[in-house]
């Protein structure tokens, strides 16, 4: 047991290589990113803002963006969040989040962000302790390990591949504490920087859904929705994909589009934005925020912050290869239309 122990600690400090690029051949699409994302899951939980964990898988992501070869580095921002106890007392919370980027050069200045939050649910009151949500042990393998893994897999896969635009691979944090590292980012960012900005692609919340979503930013016009959205959507039933878009049941989240992720950062700021994310837009409040039909094993419709239902332990259990089928489903997916849009050529 102790020398399991040593090994386990070993791994963690040396953020053990899951790069592939040593393999003679690739391995199939998704299987990068569903072993990414329960490497992260299992070895990372309690990825909360600010907290150790969140730090560790940090730094290991920007090792794997590292051992692929790209310059990557972590920019750390401070910010903070409203906690409230039982007494309805309100008390801010300050957090230091981490925020992963590496870089893949173009020929021109125009660029896509691909982006997935690495943190998980921090408690934001003592009900939401009472009931489990968020805290040291949520693995967040929907919300959000698979979302990182899949961009990692996309990173792995076009390191050698030259492209017209740059990619940027962004990791964020603060997500959950109210897209906080999202919003660092595009402070951040020059108004050359926002001009050029072609398309952000955010990935999360791919596992649990009961269908896959491509969906657009309300201020994403028509011409981008085609290229991205529409794209993406025939790109999936090409290869045998099942995918939609919001179909527009709430007046609030027009059709085509979504909301209340890192993505609504950037649309609200008039950069095109795409979101792809695993839901079900035709039930509950027709707001995508029920996640599938309500079961026994889901009571609620939904996974999101609960340490014993985002875990992949009981997703094994209750959706058996839902992992790596969707990992599978959207690298098959976003891969060529990355390459598409970045306008890749022949390394």
């Amino acid at each position: 047991m102790f020398s399991a122990l040593c090994r386990r600690l070993v791994v963690l400090a040396s953020g053990a290589c899951l790069a592939f690029s040593a393999l003679a051949a690739p391995p199939p699409a998704g299987d990068i990113a569903s072993q990414q994302a329960r490497y992260i899951a299992t070895y990372f939980p309690g990825r909360m803002t600010g907290s150790p964990a969140e730090m560790l898988s940090a730094d290991y992501v920007r090792q794997q963006f590292s051992q692929m070869g790209y310059q990557s580095d972590i920019r750390t921002f401070h910010s903070r969040y409203i906690y409230t106890s039982k007494n309805n007392r309100k008390n801010w919370h300050n957090v230091t989040g981490s925020t992963v980027i590496a870089a893949h050069e173009g020929k021109a200045q125009q660029q896509i962000i691909v982006m997935a939050h690495l943190d998980t649910y921090a408690p934001h009151s003592d009900v939401d302790t009472e009931n489990n949500l968020g805290g040291l042990t949520l693995q967040g393998i929907d919300d959000n390990a698979m979302g990182v893994g899949v961009m990692l897999e996309l990173a792995e896969r076009l390191k050698n591949v030259p492209t017209q635009y740059g990619i940027r691979f962004i990791a964020t944090s603060g997500e959950e504490e109210g897209k906080l590292g999202a919003e660092n980012l595009l402070k951040r960012m020059s108004a050359e920087e926002k001009k050029n900005t072609l398309l952000v692609i955010n990935l999360d919340n791919l596992v649990v859904g009961d269908k896959l979503y491509f969906n657009s930013g309300k201020s994403t016009p028509a011409s981008v929705r085609k290229l991205t959205r529409d794209r993406a959507l025939q790109i999936a039933r090409s290869r045998g994909v099942l995918a939609t878009t919001n179909p527009g049941l709430n007046p609030n989240y027009p059709k085509g589009t979504g909301c209340c992720n890192d993505a609504e950062v950037f649309d609200n700021a008039g950069i095109p934005v795409l979101s792809v994310e695993a839901t079900n837009w035709s039930l509950g409040h027709k707001d995508g925020f029920q996640q599938r039909a309500k079961s026994q094993a889901f009571p609620d419709g939904t996974s999101w912050h609960d340490i014993r239902l985002d875990n992949q332990q009981y997703i094994d259990k209750t959706l058996p290869g839902r992992i790596e089928h969707r990992g599978r489903d959207v690298v098959k997916v976003m891969l060529p239309l990355v390459k598409e849009l970045a306008k890749a050529g022949k390394s």
